[in-house]
């Protein structure tokens, strides 16, 4: 998908008071003609999950700034075609319990 992930600083989290502080892989690539950012995610972190109500994910692909319905599919549509993805959906996160853990 010539997506040239690299490897940024861990995210880190501490998901409740009496928790200890999680951290997750975080990969940051940009797409420069229309500056919309890419973050790959671990859903697994040292302590927890970031998103914990969706276990069986092991990593989350974030966009911020704008990507247009078309884009979004062609997207999705080419992760799919990876081998090593088993799956690739969107996910909507005002339905997630967890959403606030992806706002950084």
């Amino acid at each position: 998908m010539n997506l040239e992930f690299y490897r940024i600083e861990e995210l880190s989290l501490q998901l409740n008071s009496n928790a200890p502080v999680s951290y997750f892989s975080m990969y940051y690539y940009q797409y420069s003609q229309t500056e919309t950012d890419f973050f790959l995610l671990a859903n697994k972190g040292t302590e927890s999950f970031l998103i914990p109500e969706m276990k069986t994910v092991d990593f989350f692909i974030l966009i911020k700034n704008y990507i247009d319905e078309e884009d979004l599919t062609n997207f999705i549509s080419g992760l799919k075609k990876i081998p090593e993805v088993q799956a690739a959906v969107e996910v909507d996160p005002k339905r997630l319990k967890s959403k606030e853990n992806l706002i950084f």
